[in-house]
């Protein structure tokens, strides 16, 4: 590549496998598990358990997940993982370390701050409507739960909880989605891409590299 007959340029790309599955199974987990808590269907005293396992899904998967998609050049799903990877880690180590049962309203706004943290990577993503989805319904997840570990209401507990569930079914939908569509190399399940999202599946190497002298890491400054 290069802007003048004078001067070439050489970048050199790595390819890598889709980070965005592994994301959403830990968030399929650590949703459903929590709001297994939240209505009821795991007793209270488990609540360090699953504190313990969303810690673990947290570290292992969601933040490392969010590395992997800023590496694969797309801030859009990095910063998503990011978002969801750091606040999962916080309500993972409220719950192994806070009182089982007790609301806790550090957490509440915590969690109304993501909601609101969670609008950035959804506007940079509407070109993926299942991302937006995920993250869309992470955003009201998020937001309920807030609500609910400010005011200690049980019906905002409840809300939150079946919020969970179907948050982890959407996960587990993207998550296949996206698994195979890495391996065949096309959508099989759909995925509903637009623009340059579809482009990204459906064009050839030279519309890959279009505009990457102008990317973070290419250009001089940020």
């Amino acid at each position: 590549m290069s802007d003048s007959t004078e001067q070439p340029y050489r970048i050199v790309l790595r390819p890598i496998a889709n980070p965005l599955p592994i994301g959403m199974l830990a968030l399929l987990v650590s949703t459903s598990s929590v709001a297994a808590l939240q209505l009821g269907l795991v007793p209270t005293d488990q609540s360090q358990v699953v504190g313990r396992a969303v810690v673990a899904l947290a570290l292992a998967l969601q933040l490392p997940g969010a590395y992997l998609g800023f590496q694969a050049r797309d801030p859009a799903a990095g910063t998503g993982m990011a978002v969801l990877g750091s606040t999962w880690l916080v309500v993972g180590l409220t719950l192994a370390f806070g009182t089982p049962g007790e609301p806790a309203p550090g957490l509440g706004m915590l969690l109304l701050a993501a909601a609101a943290a969670l609008i950035v990577p959804i506007a940079a993503s509407i070109a993926k409507p299942v991302t937006v989805l995920v993250l869309g319904t992470s955003l009201v997840r998020f937001a309920v739960t807030g609500v609910a570990q400010l005011t200690g209401s049980a019906g905002w507990e409840t809300a939150a909880g079946v919020l969970g569930l179907a948050l982890g079914a959407v996960a587990l939908y993207a998550a296949m989605a996206f698994e195979l569509e890495d391996v065949h190399q096309r959508s099989v399940l759909p995925l509903g891409r637009t623009g340059p999202a579809h482009h990204a599946m459906e064009g050839g190497m030279r519309e890959q590299l279009s505009g990457i002298e102008n990317e973070a890491g290419v250009r001089q400054q940020l």
